[in-house]
């Protein structure tokens, strides 16, 4: 119990450098918020996947989930941390971020499964900002997609991006999960990368930071 309680506070203590990192490049060296943000969603999912070998319960990442959704909270009302609030748009993602951790922490604790929480926090964790770069980026024939003519909000080139890196990243890590490239991991991959494209399309005020997790989990357990 010991060094997992050291390992909870050096977390926490990581949590707070790469925000403190991350405000300094926006305030110093004027980053964009948009891309301030995106690397610290990208550096704080990417840096939990080792969870499952970490932490034996749920409890201690709840505690840390509890602590970074309440450093959020009092830092936008105090107007503070704007290398994570400072965007154009309205959106709960950074709230849903901790709650999205710990549910799918939470699910492949009860399941017995480290994979199920590994692969949804590696499309987390790279797919989603790799779409946002390429939609804010790319200009130029990159139309918004629109659903029943409702505009999703997202551009072709940028939901094609999360399409394709969310498939590589499922089918090699499904490849050194299994030990075999077969077809089953084929099919496997591409419908996690299905589901959570889909999941990031339709996603409402930044709760893709759930529903791609969530859907990418459920995906591997009923096809696993």
């Amino acid at each position: 119990m010991g060094n997992t309680i050291t390992l909870s506070v050096v977390y926490f203590i990581a949590i707070i450098l790469l925000l403190a990192f991350n405000e300094l490049n926006y305030r110093r060296l004027k980053v964009k918020g948009e891309f301030t943000r995106k690397f610290a969603h990208f550096t704080a999912t990417i840096a939990v996947v080792p969870f499952p070998y970490i932490f034996s319960s749920h409890w201690y990442v709840f505690v840390l989930a509890l602590i970074f959704f309440a450093a959020l909270f009092i830092t936008q009302y105090s107007k503070q941390l704007n290398s994570i609030h400072d965007i154009d748009r309205k959106s709960i993602g950074s709230y849903l971020l901790p709650a999205s951790i710990y549910l799918t922490f939470l699910l492949s604790d009860i399941l017995d499964s480290k994979f199920i929480f590994i692969l949804p926090m590696l499309i987390l964790g790279i797919s989603d900002p790799m779409a946002a770069i390429v939609g804010i980026s790319f200009k130029t024939n990159n139309h918004k997609i629109k659903i029943l003519g409702i505009d999703t909000g997202k551009s072709i080139f940028g939901s094609g991006a999360f399409l394709l890196t969310s498939f590589i990243i499922s089918l090699l890590a499904l490849y050194f999960n299994r030990g075999v490239f077969d077809l089953k991991t084929f099919y496997i991959g591409l419908a996690v990368a299905v589901v959570s494209t889909l999941a990031e399309l339709l996603s409402w005020r930044g709760s893709d930071n759930l529903t791609i997790p969530l859907g990418a989990a459920v995906t591997l357990l009923l096809l696993m």
